[in-house]
């Protein structure tokens, strides 16, 4: 096996090459920011995204609406709080810059940018509303594409790195995932309440009955 001369074994990504791919597609993401409309909506992503608190308010209403799983939901609602701690935890660690070669579209409330607590609370949400939520209930396919351009959002706004955005959601996600069995364990002395089943559709009547 021969080496180049920096000591690099064949077909290793030179150093670099990660930061840089990373810094081209944030730059042609940030790019799709100087329409008007588009610049909008992902401003409005951040602010309701900022500190989990789309996420929060979702979760508490559908703690008020959903009595008999209020338990859960005021759990997963906990979870997602968690991750957005855990994910700021990380960042004071970390202490990565966000992006100064680029110009904003959003202020911030703080300077660091590893992992993105925007990708952190809405890769948990989803993953709470998909255990708590049946696959035909309403609102139930809305919430992970949301959750897909909550994370877009910051790379539209300038604000994070691709990697962050990723990091964010792997972080929120496993935590959700992990705390499953928790926020779905029926409170003592009550008995487990089962997901509700999307309705069935009516059943077809045979062909040639007749009503006598």
């Amino acid at each position: 096996m021969h080496h180049d001369p920096k000591g690099r074994p064949p077909g290793a990504p030179p150093p670099g090459r990660l930061r840089e791919m990373d810094r081209r597609l944030l730059t042609a993401l940030h790019a799709c920011g100087r329409r008007p409309r588009v610049a909008a909506a992902a401003r409005t992503l951040s602010f309701s995204g900022e500190h989990g608190a789309l996420w929060l308010a979702a979760g508490l209403a559908a703690a008020a609406a959903d009595r008999e799983r209020r338990a859960a939901w005021l759990r997963g609602t906990a979870l997602t709080a968690g991750a957005h701690l855990a994910s700021m935890g990380v960042k004071r660690l970390v202490r990565r810059p966000r992006p100064a070669w680029i110009r904003p579209l959003v202020r911030t409330a703080g300077t660091h940018s590893f992992p993105s607590s925007h990708a952190t609370s809405a890769a948990a949400a989803a993953v709470v509303h998909g255990v708590l939520r049946p696959a035909g209930a309403r609102g139930a396919r809305l919430v992970p594409p949301l959750a897909a351009a909550m994370c877009v959002s910051r790379l539209v706004v300038g604000v994070h790195y691709p990697s962050d955005v990723a990091a964010g959601a792997a972080l929120g996600g496993l935590l959700a995932r992990l705390g499953t069995s928790w926020m779905t364990r029926p409170l003592p002395g009550t008995a487990p309440h089962p997901a509700p089943r999307p309705p069935r559709p009516p059943a077809a009547r045979p062909r040639g009955h007749r009503h006598v």
